[in-house]
């Protein structure tokens, strides 16, 4: 049998790409989904206690719902954010409500609400 920690120093080394390919290496070789693995076992078990009546959300989009007085401010903010150029940020801004961040965790989501309300714009979270 191989040295298990070992192994779990070597895992501990991969990077986010590399863990990535490892999985989809590992889900090719054993023919299994990870995402599968997941559902089955957050499911709950027959008899179990309901599940929550409503499921926590993960996932959030950030969006600019006003520019407010200060856009160059604005502007500058999501640029830094969204790592665009001049023009697509201040057009993104000009058409306000739009989202500058989709698929955000929650503490980056509030991060950036903070960093656009701070230059002075209006932020929503969906």
């Amino acid at each position: 049998m191989a040295d298990l920690s070992k192994l779990v120093d070597e895992l501990s080394n991969l990077t986010v790409l590399e863990a990535a390919e490892l999985a989809k290496l590992l889900e090719e070789k054993w023919g299994v989904s990870a995402a599968a693995a997941v559902a089955v076992a957050a499911a709950p078990g027959a008899g179990g206690a309901a599940a929550p009546a409503a499921e926590e959300q993960t996932e959030f989009t950030v969006v600019l719902a006003a520019a407010g007085d200060k856009k160059i401010e604005v502007i500058k903010e999501v640029r830094a954010i969204t790592g665009l150029g001049l023009k697509e940020a201040k057009d993104l801004v000009e058409a306000a409500p739009k989202p500058i961040k989709e698929g955000v965790s929650k503490e980056e989501a509030e991060k950036i609400k903070a960093q656009v309300e701070k230059a002075g714009a209006k932020v929503e979270l969906k």
